[in-house]
Order: C-alpha cells, then structure tokens, then sequence
C-alpha cells in the first residue's frame, strides 16, 4: 500500500504525534509525508516527500492570535495550484491531520481522504465546547479538513470512532518523580512576557521551554531550555507540574503521566477554548492568561490536590494504528 500522510506544521503536536504514528503506519505500506506549514519548532526526521508553507498561525507576544499577519500571509493562488500538483491518485489511502492543501487536492481530485487527528473528533457534538460557542470557530473545524471519514483523538472517548492520545513510547517506559519545578510551555508568549510573570516567583522553580532560545540560560529561579522533544518530555517526568496551552498533545501527556496540570487557552483559537472546556469537566485547572494575579493563582494550585473526574483508558501507538486502519477499511467497504 501506497499512503500519503498530511501533518500539519502550525505548531509542535500535530509533528509530535505523526512520529509515534509513523513507525507503526508504515507497516501497512510505503508511507510518504506532505509538511505543510511554518510555525513548528521541533526537529524531526519524518521521510517528508512534500513541504508546503501552507496556512501557517502567528501569535502576538501577549497571548492572542494575530489575525492580521494570518490574513497577510494567506495566498490562495498558491494554494489552489499546490493543491492541484499533489499526486494524490498514485496512493491507495490518503491521511490528513487537519491539513488544508490535502483537503482542497482531494476535493478537486476526488480523490477519498481520511481525516485522523484530534480536530476530526469536532465533528462529534458531544465533543465539549466552551460556554459560549463561536460560530466562526465551529465552521472551521467542521470544514477545514473535510471528510467522510473522521478518526479523532481526545482526552474522552466521547464516540466509539475517538481513540484516546497517542502517547510516545518514551513515557509508557518512564517512571515520574517529582523533582520540585513546574515544566512550561507557552508558545503563544514571547520570552519577555513568561519571565515577567514567572522571574523570582516566590519559592517556585520553573523549567520553561521557548523556541526563542538556543541554548540553556538559568537565571534565579528560571531555567530557559530550547524546544527538544526528548528533553521536554523529560523535562515532565520529572516536574511538580505542567503549565501549558490548551492544546492536545502536551496536556494528554501530563495526563498519562498524572501530573498536576494547569492551561492557558491561546487568545482567539476556538479549538484550545473547547479543549480548555473539556479540561475544566475533568477536574483540571484552567487559566484565562498570564497576569499580575497569576502568580498567587499558580501558588494555590500547586498547594492544592488534582483529582480528574474522567479517566481516559489509554492504549500503545501500535493498537491505535490498528484501531484506525480497521476502522478505515470497514468504512470503505461499507461506502
């Protein structure tokens, strides 16, 4: 089998995620990677075939998305005739993780795609949202990436057709300690904006991971590290807790491991809102942003106990792999 798998580049999970996938997908065929977009920081060797800038994301220093930059940056001259010169009829399967340009081939090839990640999960309404829905938001994620067959990832199996996150082989074999930091990542927040709200916080040690640095810096009770997969997850292993945005990858991981866990949704990403959503369901901390109040609020939370009221069942990579090319097949043959 021939398999063309889309990632998405706009940030760090989705790259993360197609790594453990990788291995075990390609013992189904020949597997050959599209990378589109330019917001990722974590090195990889994924056997990329094709790259495209595509529609990338990017964040003012304080938090929010910048929309205007987003709006600037977007060409859909380029993006139609990328679209058209991806060769999405020389595969047998075609996989998108909420990737755009392989969405728009499909559709002007009509050519089937399958949409595997955490964002085909939206497609479910029992798939928790914020208070306030935001129509924008929810046409987005419904209609980004587009398919007939849908096999999300969440926190909660919400529907038989949602795997539980994939989780890399690193942290089934760890055995976490608690060595006294907090373990961040705020990519949404430049470097100057953490250190203001987190530098010489009272009896409180952080190791914060910034794609602005190149190697690591302490400084009083901050130790700046540069973005590395493995140092990262070592890095939680380790840790007292995590600070993270609202995203998948990071918070399921510090599920797995049983981290005391706290979120800061990105400003205006809809998606991290309905995770932030489905977070505060299960027992976990949810911030709004980085103030002058934070610091009393991190304090409470690392004195207080963390009890989810949902328990994800998590399983290995290779039987999520399984459970998805299953899934796959029978929704071809019952096309």
């Amino acid at each position: 089998m021939k398999i063309f798998y889309a990632v998405q580049a706009t940030g760090n999970g989705h790259i993360a995620r197609a790594l453990e996938i990788l291995p075990h997908l390609q013992s189904y065929g020949e597997v050959d990677i599209f990378l589109s977009g330019s917001n990722a920081t974590l090195r990889n060797d994924l056997p990329v075939k094709y790259v495209s800038r595509g529609v990338s994301l990017f964040y003012r220093s304080t938090g929010g998305l910048d929309y205007w930059e987003i709006i600037k940056q977007l060409n859909w001259m380029r993006i139609r005739k990328e679209a058209k010169n991806l060769p999405l009829k020389e595969y047998d399967l075609v996989i998108s993780d909420f990737e755009f340009i392989s969405c728009v081939a499909a559709k002007l090839q009509k050519v089937p795609l399958v949409h595997l990640g955490h964002q085909a999960s939206f497609i479910s309404a029992r798939v928790p949202r914020p208070l306030k829905k935001n129509f924008l938001g929810e046409l987005i994620l419904k209609n980004y990436c587009k398919s007939k067959i849908n096999i999300g990832y969440h926190f909660y199996p919400y529907e038989k057709w949602i795997l539980p996150p994939v989780i890399k082989e690193q942290l089934w074999n760890a055995k976490p300690e608690n060595k006294g930091y907090v373990t961040v990542y705020l990519p949404q927040y430049s470097r100057k904006e953490i250190h203001r709200y987190l530098f010489m916080l009272d009896g409180i040690k952080f190791e914060i991971f910034h794609k602005e640095i190149q190697r690591e810096e302490t400084e009083f009770n901050i130790t700046w590290k540069p973005i590395d997969n493995e140092g990262f997850t070592e890095s939680m292993i380790n840790s007292a807790g995590v600070l993270t945005g609202a995203g998948f990858e990071t918070p399921s991981e510090a599920l797995f491991l049983k981290k005391k866990l706290m979120v800061i949704p990105i400003r205006g990403q809809y998606e991290q809102l309905c995770n932030a959503a489905a977070l505060s369901q299960m027992g976990i901390q949810v911030a709004e942003k980085l103030d002058i109040e934070f610091g009393l609020r991190l304090k409470k939370w690392l004195k207080s106990s963390q009890t989810t009221q949902k328990d994800n069942n998590f399983i290995r990579t290779k039987e999520s792999v399984d459970l998805a090319m299953a899934w796959i097949t029978k929704s071809e043959d019952t096309k």
